[in-house]
């Protein structure tokens, strides 16, 4: 989902970039550097998520995982996936530089919109229930994510529009899929690792 460069309005350049730069630093000053190797790991695991792509106009379609890098993160998320954006930008020419802070803003922002509407729902006792909430927070956050992503193109003019209008339609899949992965993903770290996303064991088990 990322928009490439010279596809945008310089307002929406600048809005995106100071909205990441304030996003980036609340996500330091809420980090717990004693988990700085899961932000490293989330952050590697959307790189390699959204290496395979396909360009779709002024943006492409790929998976993202920010539903369950913001369950696991919250507003870490915002340095996890800028950092990440940014190592894309420089390999392999994914997005570009300009665009960075409206990629990592439309990316980030529903990652930790996530974490705070589904966080208590998948440390529910029940896996059943925390499957829902983990479903939910990864199609939600590919949703709002498109939402956010159509809007930045519509900002920039009416030119934009069919292109916006494509995006959110090519994503409805990616968002099956994702709600799929991350419920799966939850039910699995609930077992080998609750630690991994915050869940207290007694409190995710009865």
């Amino acid at each position: 989902m990322h928009i490439v460069d010279g596809a945008l309005a310089l307002p929406v350049l600048a809005t995106g970039a100071a909205l990441t730069v304030a996003g980036v630093a609340i996500g330091l000053k809420k980090m717990d550097y004693d988990h700085l190797p899961q932000v490293g790991v989330l952050s590697a695991a959307f790189f390699i998520a959204s290496y395979i792509h396909l360009p779709i106009g002024f943006s492409s379609v790929h998976l993202i995982l920010n539903g369950l890098i913001g369950l696991a993160l919250g507003w870490a998320a915002f340095p996890a996936l800028l950092v990440a954006l940014f190592l894309q930008a420089v390999f392999f020419g994914f997005g570009g530089f300009l665009v960075l802070g409206v990629n990592a803003v439309n990316i980030a922002l529903p990652a930790v919109m996530v974490y705070y509407l589904c966080r208590h729902g998948i440390s529910s006792p029940s896996p059943k229930v925390a499957a829902t909430w983990g479903a939910i927070g990864g199609a939600g956050s590919i949703v709002i994510t498109t939402v956010m992503v159509a809007f930045s193109l519509m900002l920039s003019g009416e030119a934009f529009l069919l292109a916006a209008k494509a995006t959110f339609v090519a994503h409805i899949p990616v968002m099956v899929v994702e709600g799929f992965v991350t419920a799966a993903a939850v039910l699995l770290i609930r077992k080998v690792k609750p630690e991994f996303l915050g869940i207290d064991e007694e409190r995710a088990y009865g």
